[in-house]
């Protein structure tokens, strides 16, 4: 089995990120039902990160102090890849998203990774920000993600009220590039899944012959 998560960056409310994973879940599990996929909802917000207060760097490898990293790295590490959900926030991602991905190293290495972003421009300052932060924990991200528009892939009543969050209006070809992006993240994730475990198995004794 492949498992994916579809991490929830924002910790925001209300949030437009909630009806954002809804739409992106039930796409996905239209997609990739009965092909050895197990998807579940990561939220950020549900794990109760503090601004990071780890002692040492996650890449040192050294145990972690706090019980919140010890159950964030065991969500995390459970996953083959990730479809990251992330708003943007002035060119970059949610400040708690970037908290939580700083958390961890190993837990993250050698997965695959989409995202689907949603702002005022798509989100493609966040998911260009998102890319750089990703490769520095060895994340192998796919070239393909969505980016849904604040004023083209949502309907919102009032414009000039910040309390309306409007609601999902997606474009007919989003849920195509939703679908592709997600073919793209189950198919690294299954390859990167068999290279981690050829790496980790035993070594077969070389029996010596004449």
């Amino acid at each position: 089995m492949t498992r994916i998560a579809l991490i929830i960056g924002s910790t925001r409310s209300p949030r437009r990120s909630d009806y954002v994973a809804t739409w992106v879940e039930e796409v996905a599990r239209r997609r990739l039902d009965g092909r050895g996929v197990v998807l579940d909802l990561v939220d950020v917000a549900d794990f109760g990160l503090p601004v990071l207060d780890e002692t040492h760097p996650a890449a040192y490898g050294l145990p972690y102090e706090h019980e919140h990293t010890r159950r964030w790295s065991r969500a995390i590490d459970a996953y083959d890849g990730f479809v990251f959900l992330t708003a943007e926030h002035n060119r970059g991602i949610p400040a708690s998203l970037k908290n939580a991905i700083d958390y961890l190293y190993a837990e993250w290495a050698d997965k695959a990774a989409g995202f689907v972003s949603f702002g005022a421009s798509g989100g493609a300052h966040a998911v260009a920000h998102l890319r750089g932060v990703l490769s520095e924990l060895k994340v192998h991200a796919v070239r393909a993600q969505v980016q849904l528009g604040s004023f083209t892939d949502f309907a919102v009543d009032a414009p000039s009220d910040p309390s309306d969050l409007g609601r999902m209006a997606v474009r007919e070809h989003q849920e195509g590039a939703l679908a592709g992006m997600l073919d793209e993240v189950v198919e690294l994730a299954g390859a990167l899944r068999r290279m981690r475990e050829e790496r980790t198995a035993p070594l077969t004794p070389v029996t010596a012959t004449s």
